[in-house]
C-alpha cells in the first residue's frame, strides 16, 4: 500500500481571479478503485494534472508512486496505429497488441492504417490498447468512455476490475458503478473522498442534500420567529425606559426603581435573543454549500397532426457500395424515443444523417414526413465558432432562453463571455443541447449527446426528456440514459 497525500492545495489559473481549490487536504491509497466526479469546469482534468506535476501550485502533494495519464499524448498522428502502440509500449511485441485488440472486438486492421485516419472509437481503442500493455503504473483515466460503444466500454470494466488501484473520471453511472469501490467528489467546497461506487454515493448524497434542506427550512423559521420576539421584547423594554421620564402626581405609588430594574431586564433578555439569533444563522449558514441544484430544464416541442413521422423498411446504409449492417425496419410515431445502439462505425451516425436530410448511399426504403421541423444534435463540436450571442443569433434561437438553459446546466458568468472554441468539450456540447431544446421540434435527432457532459447534467437533460416527452432519436452509450429514457431500442 502506497499513498497520495495532499495536503493545503491551493490552485488558480493565471488571469483568474477565483481559486479552483483552495487549502485542499486528504490522502488516497494507491490500491483504491477510485472515481473523480464533478461539474463540468469544477477541476476534474486539472486536478489529474497536478497529481502529475504540470502545473504549480501552493501546498504539497506526496507520492511515492509514478503516474501514468490516459489518454496518452499522440505526437505523429501520421504514422501508422501500431506504431503509435510501439511508442507508447516499446516493449510489447505485435502478437500482445493483436491479442488485446481480438479481446475488444476490433478487426485487426486497423492497425496498418494511419492514427489520423481512424474515427474517434477506433483511435480511443488503440490508446486503451497501449494502456492495457503498458506496465503497471498508477492510472490516471481521464473521461475513457467517450465515444466508446457499450461492448467496448465492458471490456475497459473487465480490465480495470483486474487492476489494483487507479483514478477514472468518468461521467457513465453504470461504468463507475462496475469500476471503482471509493468516489471523489469536487464539490463547491470541498473534495470528499467516500467508499463505495457512485449509486451509493448518489444515495448519500440526496440523503444529506434533503437533510440539510430540511433543517434549512427550520432554522429559517426559527430566524424569522426569533427576530419577531427580539424586536417585540426589545420595543417593550423601550416602552417601560419611557416611564421612568414620565411625571406623575404626589399621590402616586409607581416604583421608579422597579421600572428600570424591569427595563434593564427585558433589555438583557433582548440581548440573548440576538445572541440565539446570531448563533442560528450560523448554524444555517453552514448548510446546503454543497447543494447542486438540479433546475430543471425546458424542451417546448411542436405538435404534429400526422402520427407516423419515419417509416424505414429493410434499410441498410452504404459505404463504397458495401452494407455495414443487417436490413432493419422501423418506425417513429409522436412521442416515441428511439435508441440506436451497435459497435462502433456500424452506421448509427449515419442512419442519423438520412433522417436529417444527408444524401447518403443506402438500400430499402426511407420515408420522413412532410414538413417536419428537425432539430440536430451532432457528434462533433468542430464547427462551432464565435460567441454565444452571435451563435444564438446565426442559428435563430432566443438568446435569453438560450443562455437561461447554459445557466441551468453550470455555466458561470465568466464562461458566458468565453468563446466557444476556448470552451472545454463538456461545455461546447452543452451549447449544442441549449440551442437543441431552445429549439420547437417535431422531432429531436441527437448523435451521441453526453460525451462529456456531467453527470448531473445528464440527470437534468434525463428529467426534463421524461416531462416535456418530445420526440427523440439519437445514439448514445450510456446505458442508464439509454434504460431511462428510450422507447423503442434498434439494434444494428
Amino acid at each position: 500500500m502506497s499513498l497520495i497525500s495532499v495536503n493545503n492545495l491551493t490552485f488558480r489559473y493565471d488571469g483568474s481571479y477565483n481559486n479552483i481549490f483552495e487549502n485542499v487536504s486528504f490522502n488516497i491509497d494507491t490500491d483504491w478503485k477510485l472515481g473523480l466526479i464533478g461539474r463540468n469546469g469544477k477541476g476534474k482534468t486539472t486536478f489529474l494534472k497536478l497529481l502529475q506535476g504540470i502545473l504549480e501550485y501552493r501546498g504539497t502533494i506526496s507520492k511515492s508512486v509514478d503516474v501514468d495519464y490516459f489518454p496518452f499524448q499522440v505526437t505523429n498522428k501520421e504514422i501508422m496505429s501500431i506504431e503509435v502502440i510501439h511508442e507508447i509500449a516499446p516493449n510489447v511485441e505485435d502478437w500482445e497488441i493483436v491479442k488485446e485488440l481480438n479481446l475488444l472486438n476490433t478487426d485487426i486492421e486497423i492497425l496498418y492504417r494511419n492514427f489520423n485516419v481512424l474515427s474517434g472509437g477506433e483511435q480511443v481503442k488503440i490508446l486503451l490498447v497501449s494502456l492495457f500493455l503498458k506496465g503497471n503504473n498508477f492510472l490516471l483515466i481521464d473521461e475513457p468512455t467517450n465515444h466508446l460503444d457499450i461492448e467496448t466500454r465492458n471490456n475497459l470494466i473487465s480490465y480495470l476490475r483486474k487492476k489494483k488501484g487507479f483514478i477514472l473520471v468518468s461521467h457513465d453511472r453504470n461504468f463507475l458503478d462496475k469500476a471503482v469501490n471509493h468516489i471523489i467528489s469536487i464539490n463547491n467546497t470541498n473534495i470528499e473522498i467516500t467508499q463505495g461506487n457512485f449509486s451509493s454515493w448518489k444515495e448519500n448524497k440526496d440523503r444529506q442534500d434533503n437533510f440539510e434542506t430540511i433543517q434549512n427550512e427550520k432554522l429559517q423559521k426559527d430566524i424569522t420567529r426569533l427576530e419577531i420576539a427580539s424586536k417585540n421584547i426589545a420595543k417593550w423594554s423601550n416602552e417601560v425606559e419611557k416611564t421612568k421620564s414620565k411625571k406623575y402626581n404626589k399621590e402616586s405609588t409607581i416604583d421608579k426603581g422597579y421600572i428600570g430594574h424591569k427595563s434593564a431586564k427585558m433589555m438583557k433578555k433582548s440581548k440573548s435573543m440576538e445572541k440565539k439569533i446570531e448563533k442560528v444563522i450560523d448554524e444555517k449558514t453552514n448548510l446546503l454549500k454543497n447543494l447542486d441544484k438540479n433546475e430543471n430544464l425546458k424542451i417546448v416541442p411542436l405538435e404534429n397532426k400526422k402520427n407516423l413521422l419515419i417509416l424505414a423498411k429493410r434499410l441498410q446504409i452504404k459505404y463504397d457500395e458495401k452494407t455495414v449492417f443487417s436490413p432493419i425496419s422501423f418506425e417513429v410515431i409522436n412521442g416515441d424515443r428511439v435508441a440506436i445502439v451497435g459497435k462502433s462505425g456500424i452506421g448509427k451516425s449515419s442512419i442519423l444523417k438520412l433522417i436529417i436530410g444527408k444524401e447518403l448511399q443506402y438500400n430499402g426504403e426511407l420515408k420522413i414526413a412532410n414538413d417536419l421541423k428537425i432539430s440536430y444534435v451532432s457528434q462533433s463540436t468542430e464547427h462551432l465558432k464565435g460567441n454565444l450571442k452571435t451563435f444564438a443569433q446565426e442559428n435563430k434561437i432566443d438568446e435569453s432562453i438560450f443562455k437561461a438553459m447554459l445557466s441551468k446546466m453550470g455555466f458561470s458568468k465568466s464562461d458566458f463571455d468565453t468563446h466557444i472554441p476556448e470552451m472545454s468539450e463538456g461545455q461546447k456540447r452543452k451549447v449544442l443541447i441549449a440551442k437543441s431544446i431552445s429549439e420547437q421540434a417535431n422531432i429531436y435527432v441527437w448523435d451521441e449527446p453526453l460525451n462529456y457532459i456531467d453527470i448531473l447534467t445528464r440527470i437534468q437533460i434525463e428529467n426534463t426528456i421524461l416531462k416535456y416527452k418530445p420526440t427523440l432519436v439519437f445514439v448514445e452509450h450510456d446505458q442508464t440514459f439509454i434504460k431511462k429514457v428510450a422507447t423503442k431500442i434498434i439494434n444494428l
